[in-house]
């Protein structure tokens, strides 16, 4: 079984609660709403109703990707999410590239501090 050293699961933690930081403003936000929140909403051509199920959506899977039993459930219900706001972004116009990197760096977080991963997703040859 693949081994993670203590340095890579501490850098995997930081950038997992940082991305999970990101995920929690951007649904509590949306919980809280407000005149830029409901902007936001309509540069996107959302609907207003759909502002309160999105912010329990994004908390939850951050909730399921911070448990260290369902972390890669978790992991994959926030790449799906953050594919959703890809795909919004770019129907619009709207760059992707942050997006792009918060998936980016979802999974590299929990690569580096799961070191049940390290088989599934061997990034260097034997």
């Amino acid at each position: 079984m693949a081994t993670a050293t203590g340095k890579s699961v501490w850098v995997g933690r930081v950038i997992s609660a940082l991305v999970s930081l990101l995920f929690l403003f951007s649904g509590v936000m949306k919980l809280v709403g407000g005149p830029q929140v409901a902007e936001g909403f309509a540069h996107l051509g959302l609907p207003e109703s759909m502002r309160v199920p999105l912010g329990i959506l994004e908390i939850a899977c951050v909730a399921v990707y911070l448990i260290p039993a369902t972390a890669v459930i978790g992991a994959i219900l926030l790449a799906g999410y953050v594919g959703g706001t890809i795909v919004t972004s770019w129907r619009v116009g709207d760059p992707v590239y942050l997006q792009i990197a918060l998936g980016l760096l979802l999974w590299l977080g929990l690569y580096l501090r799961e070191p049940r991963l390290r088989p599934l997703i061997p990034l260097r040859r034997p």
